[in-house]
């Protein structure tokens, strides 16, 4: 399985893509390179890993005998072994992780071999929000929150923040919709002793066409897709063709759910979307008695992209709890979950009711 890094032309130092300037930038020389110039060291790359013969490939996977296919002997299952072209170390990861980092030399990884077939990504967002900018939206947010435990937000834990390029299904498709109903106009007055009740009934049709653009759903399993839908939604008019160089210098995950699994939900979804809508062009009357509708789902289409996440998680060894923040990492919204330090609550009850309760005692002895 193919195992790439991208080396600057330049000086060989490793090359990340950055999100301020949409280029691919040398950690060292600070060279920048266009998509164009990645693709033709990608291409270079792949041409010189091509075995000459039958030999397991750098960066293949290496399941020892009597082990679990993709599994490491000695490891969990599903974990998975590759050798990092740079420095030859060992990589060990789960079976779902497409990009990642060598631990020893710290250089950007992509696992292309996890990207072949069907597991070939049709797009890409690629970030637009730098670690800095995401630290920075972090340390706001976290401004206004009180009594969280300190070790949430030390130097040390939000250098941690990790850029994560989640796999998300995207569905389109178009609806026609036909209605057809009785609108009703009430008018009572009264009279005497008597009160009068005037129905009017009109014959009322919609229809139309409504285009559906790319909805999103997260395609992984994990507790972890709370940090995707979290953040949605993204600006999709912003989607590039895949390319592996927009994953150098973050990580990503592959999908381990299928379209199929989102088709029913999404279906009734956009169904009731649709009759909404049609409902919503008919005004004026007092009553709608619907008599036939129909609403047909043509030109469907479904994408498999990636979608850039800025995240820092944290576990509460108290609690045995995962906390985490996410922040978009193309618009900068944000959502999280936060631990609560005890200890600190107990302090600010302390403050509160200590004087309250002298107070108190106080007004007793007076009384």
């Amino acid at each position: 399985m193919a195992v790439i890094t991208y080396q600057c032309p330049n000086c060989g130092g490793d090359l990340r893509f950055d999100p301020e300037t949409q280029k691919y930038r040398c950690e060292y020389c600070r060279s920048d390179f266009e998509q164009e110039t990645m693709t033709a060291l990608e291409k270079e790359q792949k041409d010189r890993a091509m075995p000459t013969e039958p030999a397991p490939e750098s960066g293949s996977r290496q399941p020892e005998e009597g082990t679990a296919k993709g599994a490491v002997s000695g490891e969990e299952p599903g974990a998975v072994c590759y050798t990092c072209p740079s420095c030859g170390a060992e990589i060990v990861t789960d079976e779902h992780t497409t990009a990642t980092f060598c631990y020893y030399c710290h250089n950007p990884v992509v696992l292309a071999g996890e990207m072949q077939g069907e597991y070939l990504p049709d797009c890409v967002l690629p970030f637009a929000i730098d670690k800095d900018r995401a630290i920075e939206i972090f340390e706001q947010w976290i401004s206004k929150k009180k009594y969280v435990p300190r070790a949430f937000y030390v130097r040390e834990s939000i250098e941690k923040i990790s850029g994560v390029y989640f796999p998300c299904w995207l569905y389109s498709c178009q609806v026609d919709g036909k209605l057809e109903a009785d609108g009703l106009k009430l008018r009572t007055w009264t009279a005497g002793d008597f009160r009068y009740t005037e129905t009017a009934k009109y014959d009322v049709a919609r229809s139309g066409q409504m285009q559906v653009s790319r909805v999103t759903r997260n395609a992984l399993s994990k507790a972890s897709r709370e940090l995707v839908e979290g953040v949605l939604p993204y600006e999709m008019e912003k989607l590039q063709p895949f390319r592996t160089g927009y994953l150098s210098g973050f990580m990503a995950q592959r999908r381990d759910m299928e379209k199929e699994q989102f088709e029913k939900e999404l279906k009734t979804e956009v169904q009731s979307f649709a009759e909404e809508s049609l409902r919503s062009q008919i005004c004026g009357y007092d009553r709608l008695e619907v008599r036939s509708q129909s609403l047909n789902i043509e030109n469907e289409q479904w994408q498999y992209g990636l979608m850039p996440v800025w995240t820092l998680t944290y576990r509460d060894p108290k609690q045995d709890k995962m906390y985490y923040f996410a922040c978009n990492g193309q618009t900068g919204k944000v959502c999280g979950q936060l631990p609560t330090d005890r200890g600190r609550l107990a302090a600010l009850f302390g403050v509160i009711a200590g004087p309250l309760f002298l107070g108190l005692l106080l007004a007793g002895y007076l009384i």
